[in-house]
């Protein structure tokens, strides 16, 4: 019994159900996978939902009461992902995929920093294009990979108490390489991509009592590059595994400018989220197995590395997740996901940091998956 429908694929399913608030910013990754799948021409769409829970234990200078303690600052989100591909020829395919591969979302109770912000939310939507050139080497087959993206910016805060909503947009554009090598026989494969980072330098509006102002915003976002491997290891079952590195450590700050912020201290209307983030390591590992022709499952466990430096809340989580691959009678088939993520207490430690001993307890957070996937 093969896993010639499982494999990658079903890492990735395990992955996005374990997307809740990962290294940094992260959430979805782009569905190059299905490069790899048989058939002329594939599609494949589902989504992620992430419930995370973190609550706050001390607010800025190290109040216990009142303020946003107790209160959970993680907002829901969806992370979509879509892909289609197309093989032009035995040695040639090229896909098109949509994800969210960034994005962050929070609300408080109280006005939080130093702009009394309210709410907070950004996401980065990205739209790309990768190609895998095949060549036959020994018993299997090598894979070159290249392709380029497009990443649409969209950010929202509603700062001064609630009283100045900002809204700024931007578009950057980045590119991805990789090697893959496999034996389908033994289901075995192994790839290495590398994604390249991106600058945004947003523009927009900040709307306050008075009018409306223009309003811009600067940050980086990071390269990464992942190492993935798979290897049937006995009839039906199969092990798989990750290792990422992302780096993070040139997102500083998040910069904004804008005269709605504007007072005698700060002529300029200059405020910054402060990061100064390290770099980090996205470990996972996992068995599955194929019940039958139809149905497999399969069970992972992640290690994700905190960020932080003691600027923010940005620490280590572990991931538990389980995913099912159901194969209909019409060629289609469909995969269910579920994780659970245990999200580290952190605090504010920066000498220099404008929310000095703020703290937040562990947290939790649930997810569940599904996408569906046809070819011909």
């Amino acid at each position: 019994m093969r896993f010639r429908g499982m494999g990658f694929t079903a890492l990735s399913l395990v992955l996005m159900a374990g997307a809740a608030q990962a290294n940094g910013f992260s959430r979805g990754t782009a569905d190059t996978d299905i490069l790899y799948e048989p058939g002329n021409f594939n599609m494949r769409a589902g989504a992620t939902i992430v419930v995370p829970s973190q609550k706050f234990t001390r607010n800025p200078g190290g109040s216990t009461t009142g303020g946003n303690v107790g209160v959970n600052y993680l907002e829901s989100y969806v992370i979509p992902s879509a892909a289609i591909k197309f093989s032009l020829t035995d040695s040639l395919a090229c896909a098109t995929t949509m994800t969210t591969p960034y994005g962050a979302s929070s609300s408080y109770e109280a006005p939080y920093g130093r702009s009394g912000k309210m709410s907070e939310e950004f996401t980065i939507s990205e739209f790309g294009a990768t190609c895998a050139a095949f060549v036959n080497v020994g018993s299997g087959r090598l894979s070159v990979l290249g392709g380029a993206f497009v990443e649409k910016f969209n950010y929202d805060l509603l700062a001064g108490a609630g009283a100045v909503p900002v809204e700024l947009e931007s578009n950057a554009y980045g590119w991805r390489a990789g090697l893959g090598y496999e034996i389908p026989d033994i289901a075995l494969r192994a790839q290495l991509l590398y994604r390249s980072g991106t600058s945004h330098e947003a523009t927009g509006t900040a709307t306050t009592p008075f009018g409306v102002l223009p309003a811009t915003g600067a940050g980086e976002l990071p390269q990464s590059v992942e190492l993935k491997v798979q290897s049937g290891i006995a009839p039906g079952w199969l092990a798989f595994g990750s290792v990422k590195w992302t780096d993070w450590s040139v997102n500083e700050t998040l910069v904004l400018q804008s005269l709605a912020f504007a007072n005698p201290l700060n002529p300029t209307g200059t405020v910054a989220n402060q990061y100064y983030w390290d770099d980090s390591w996205t470990i996972t590992g996992g068995v599955a197995h194929a019940f039958n022709e139809q149905v497999a499952g399969l069970v992972s466990l992640q290690w994700d590395q905190g960020v932080s430096t003691g600027y923010d809340f940005r620490s280590d989580k572990w991931v538990l997740a389980a995913g099912l691959s159901l194969k209909d009678t019409l060629g289609g088939e469909v995969r269910l996901g579920g994780g659970i993520s245990y999200l580290e207490g952190a605090e504010i430690t920066a000498a220099d940091s404008i929310e000095p001993l703020a703290a937040v307890d562990s947290g939790w957070a649930g997810a569940l998956s599904a996408s569906y996937s046809v070819k011909w």
